[in-house]
């Protein structure tokens, strides 16, 4: 019988108390619907001392990195770059520790922490959106990439939010199989885990501005209606425009037509359900709109060059390789 992987999850300020309890749920879920121990989780502090949260409750912690023993899964976790007195100390120890780790993770912020401790050089990373600028001008050595998360060789690094969630449970499925993850998405009553090539989502009002409410309006109107899209006629009566007007801002906005911005939204939600959901291809095609089975087979592969189908086989082989444990 194989030990518990051991999980020392590092608290840096600033951390909320919404991405501390996901990350701890994610893995006390995974112990209780295994049935058994899988993961020991530790949190530690840079220094030790308990850690004040953004919503002002002081979390105590068992140590710091002194505590980190060789064979340890370290998993930083942050919600924003907040310097600190020994953070050259601090990062120092990091790089000390990292040739002895199976895997070192920066989760939301954190993969600042590791960039600034040279353990990005040369890896694949991402880290939220709203730092994503100023972090590839500060680390130009880092391979940045604007995906939910990045899991290269040893480094693991992450979004916050719900990237957290889609990463730490492709990282027990890993160890443990695509079963255990589904019963944990679906006790954190997630619809789907994105893959890691899913690429963070940038709000519509951070890349239009609050000057086109009208397009985000829109925008989360087709989201809410998948199933049964609207039409361009009833979107703008919806958004109080008329179509003509809906069509010129989305041609100005996003360079393409309403009609054809919906249709990427439901082929994109349709390729989530292939890859990770066990409903039918009928099932799927009619749960985005598409009248029948044909019909969204041929559009799915005008669209990604690749029928239904051979997406599913796709997703079945990725998966099967996320099941073949490649740390601890």
């Amino acid at each position: 019988m194989s030990s518990p992987t051991r999980i020392a999850l590092v608290l840096l300020p600033p951390c909320s108390m919404l991405a501390l309890g996901a990350a701890a749920q994610v893995f006390a879920l995974a112990n209780r619907l295994a049935g058994k121990t899988l993961y020991e989780v530790s949190f530690l502090s840079r220094d030790g001392q308990a850690l004040t949260l953004t919503e002002g409750v002081d979390f105590p912690v068992s140590g710091n990195l002194s505590q980190v023993r060789p064979g340890d899964h370290v998993l930083l976790l942050s919600d924003g770059v907040e310097r600190f007195a020994d953070a050259r100390l601090f990062c120092a120890e990091l790089a000390r520790l990292a040739p002895h780790l199976p895997l070192i993770a920066g989760l939301g912020t954190a993969a600042w922490w590791l960039a600034s401790a040279g353990l990005l050089d040369g890896y694949r990373a991402t880290i939220q959106w709203q730092h994503a600028v100023p972090f590839a001008e500060r680390f130009p050595a880092v391979l940045l990439s604007q995906h939910v998360f990045e899991l290269d060789r040893q480094r693991f690094t992450c979004g916050g939010g719900a990237a957290l969630l889609d990463g730490l449970l492709t990282l027990i499925g890993r160890q443990h199989g695509n079963a255990l993850i589904e019963d944990i998405a679906g006790a954190l009553c997630m619809e789907r885990i994105r893959p890691n090539e899913a690429r963070q989502r940038v709000p519509l009002m951070v890349r239009l501005g609050e000057k086109q409410p009208r397009v985000t309006e829109a925008v989360m109107l087709m989201e809410a209606n998948l199933e049964e899209p609207l039409t361009t006629d009833e979107l703008a009566r919806l958004t109080g425009q008329s179509r003509r007007q809906l069509e010129r801002l989305f041609k100005q906005h996003l360079d393409m037509a309403p009609t054809r911005y919906y249709l990427q939204l439901r082929l994109e939600h349709a390729r989530h359900l292939l890859r990770t959901t066990g409903k039918s291809i009928i099932q799927i095609g009619l749960l985005c709109g598409f009248s029948s089975g044909a019909h969204f087979s041929t559009v799915y592969r005008g669209h990604f060059n690749m029928a239904p189908r051979e997406e599913r086989f796709a997703g079945s082989a990725r998966a099967l390789a996320i099941s073949t444990p490649e740390v601890g």
